[in-house]
């Protein structure tokens, strides 16, 4: 049920992250529901080289997604599989070929790819209204609009619980008021990191940058938790099952998985209260073979009807929030695009996060640093 891929350091392993939550929108429900608007403004001929994760999840993006925007369009979709996009599009930048048209690019990756000119101007343009309104305008850069949100929340499991589990990070930390063995993100310190200043009274909006002195702080509330951490995981799915197993009570864990492992019966919850989420960003490739119907599919897929059909797919939520109306009202509460939900957690600073300090490194790579050594002590 969970696979046991590997979280990479400064991104997410997100093949192995991003699985199939539920089954799709049927093709001819989404192309009705699209028709007139394609027909209009996106109907075209050729093709369109997509990016994907490869696996289950290419799978759903195609049911949900590319399919649905060729019989709308008539449009034909080539999609190109891999673990992450970045490395091959530097290499194509690089070699002057761009062979790709549309990819997915980690948030923290984004700010220096974009300022490489890697990227064209999305054009908003060919959006319908709905679509403009439904995307919030932080979520539409001039290069690059929020394909998915991925957030770590706090799970636990409900039996170890029954009165009501952990609320928030303090609540994570009080080993007296919840006893029991705990896991966190073994793998990305970043996140811990986060984790320990919020359970030390931080507030969200002091969160990000993460500076050395609230680093030191987390790092001292790390020490105290640290003896109840009978598991640091590596793996998007290793939390989840580990709860269900009864291993552990509580733990940090990647959202989809615990909403894919909630809808299949697991007695698991989760709460959204300090959430560290991140974005990423689907780009239109500059110098890709087919620009025109490049900016015709990122319209497409930022409609609400087919956002919806994504997100029922993968679990993992695109940014039109006109999507909500769209979805079972199950999946709905625990998405992070839900108001009651986007309200708590902590956004990542990915223009932050990307700086370089004078030693070259970047901010991630020290907050990473000082994980390592901390960890290793």
């Amino acid at each position: 049920m969970f696979d046991d891929g590997k979280a990479k350091p400064f991104g997410m392993n997100r093949r192995s992250l991003i699985q199939s939550v539920a089954a799709a929108m049927t093709i001819p429900a989404v192309a009705r529901a699209t028709a007139a608007y394609a027909a209009e403004r996106l109907a075209g001929s050729g093709e369109v080289v997509v990016f994907g994760y490869g696996g289950s999840w290419s799978e759903s993006f195609r049911k949900s997604v590319l399919d649905p925007f060729t019989t709308a369009t008539g449009i034909k979709v080539v999609d190109v599989t891999a673990d992450h996009s970045e490395p091959q599009i530097k290499a194509m930048n690089m070699a002057g070929r761009v062979d790709w048209d549309v990819a997915g690019i980690d948030g923290q990756n984004f700010p220096e790819m974009d300022k490489a000119g890697m990227f064209a101007p999305i054009d908003y343009s060919l959006w319908d209204e709905d679509s403009l309104k439904g995307v919030a305008e932080k979520d539409r850069r001039k290069n690059g609009v929020v394909w998915f949100s991925a957030g770590t929340v706090i799970s636990y499991d409900e039996r170890a619980f029954p009165k009501g589990g952990p609320n928030n990070w303090m609540d994570f930390w009080d080993v007296k008021r919840f006893p029991g063995p705990r896991g966190l993100d073994g793998v990305l310190g970043k996140h811990c990191i986060v984790f320990a200043l919020l359970a030390d009274g931080v507030a969200h909006k002091d969160i990000w940058p993460l500076t050395d002195d609230k680093i030191d702080r987390a790092v001292k509330k790390l020490d105290e938790i640290r003896p109840h951490i009978s598991k640091w995981w590596i793996a998007g799915g290793e939390a989840p099952q580990l709860l269900i197993n009864r291993e552990l009570v509580m733990s940090s864990a990647p959202d989809g998985r615990m909403i894919s492992a909630i809808r299949k019966g697991a007695p698991l919850r989760f709460v959204w209260d300090g959430a560290n989420v991140v974005s990423l960003f689907l780009t239109v490739l500059k110098g890709g073979p087919n620009t025109a119907n490049a900016q015709k599919f990122i319209a497409f897929i930022n409609r609400a009807q087919i956002a919806a059909a994504y997100t029922q797919a993968t679990g993992y939520p695109g940014p039109n929030l006109d999507q909500l109306k769209y979805l079972p009202a199950d999946l709905v509460s625990m998405l992070s695009i839900n108001p009651e939900n986007s309200s708590k957690y902590v956004a990542e600073d990915f223009d932050w996060i990307v700086e370089k300090s004078a030693d070259g490194k970047t901010n991630a790579e020290h907050i990473q640093d000082r994980w390592l050594k901390w960890k290793a002590g």
